[in-house]
């Protein structure tokens, strides 16, 4: 990692990285939170992802789209 010029995170950061991305690429929770082995999809909603704005803003986007039309 110091070679990559990466920052050094742990492994529970890496998950939380991991499941925030996997989220915003549009992977559904139920997919992400059984990758993270998690036995209930809360647990992977309430602790692993995080609402970044780009995914608040992609979300009241799409929405609009289907009120308002494209």
């Amino acid at each position: 990692m110091r070679r990559s010029g990466l920052p050094r995170i742990s492994f529970h950061q890496l998950r939380h990285t991991w499941a925030t991305l996997a989220l915003e690429e549009g992977i559904p929770l139920k997919v992400v939170s059984e990758i993270l082995g998690h036995a209930k999809i809360s647990i992977t909603g309430d602790i692993y992802s995080h609402v970044r704005p780009a995914m608040q803003e992609d979300a009241t986007t799409r929405v609009a789209a289907v009120v308002f039309g494209p």
